[in-house]
């Protein structure tokens, strides 16, 4: 048993600014030497998508589900004032001019902080998505994994 606090994570979303703000919490509490897993599903995956397209072989609606769904963090509309997609370019602009590490610099922090990035297994068979179209170093697992996690965590959150 260890004396590390546990952070969990649920990312539903996929909007840009929810993403952004489980990142950095997630980077914040590995920073405080916290066991963090963040367990991305449904909408959330797309951060965990490469940004190129991948050639695998899909049925129709998977292919329709990948076509509909932005692929990678930078193609991420933001949940309010995207302004037909021009929101994310004027954040990201905002950001830089504050220093503010972009989303896809975060998420490489997470990773080497050891943070947990967990696809649900359930999600990534409903939409389609194959292993080919994920970013390297993510775990596939369900729901028990994550109540696993979750049962011991000290702060749990749902983004």
């Amino acid at each position: 048993m260890t004396d590390r606090k546990k952070t969990t994570i649920v990312l539903f979303s996929g909007d840009y600014d929810k993403v952004m703000a489980a990142y950095i919490i997630a980077n914040g509490a590995a920073a405080y030497d916290h066991e963090v897993t963040i367990f991305h599903t449904f909408w959330g995956l797309n951060t965990l998508r490469k940004d190129e397209p991948i050639k695998v072989e899909k049925t129709f609606i998977e292919k329709l589900f990948g076509r509909m769904m932005p692929r990678g963090v930078n193609k991420m509309g933001l949940s309010k004032m995207n302004y037909a997609g021009f929101g994310p370019t004027m954040i990201k602009d905002i950001m830089k001019k504050h220093n503010v590490l972009p989303l896809p610099e975060l998420i490489d922090m997470a990773k080497e902080q050891d943070v947990k990035l967990v696809a649900c297994q359930m999600t990534v068979d409903l939409l389609g998505l194959k292993p080919e179209e994920i970013m390297d170093g993510v775990e596939y697992a369900g729901v028990a994994a994550y109540l696993a996690d979750a049962s011991e965590g000290n702060v749990n959150l749902f983004i």
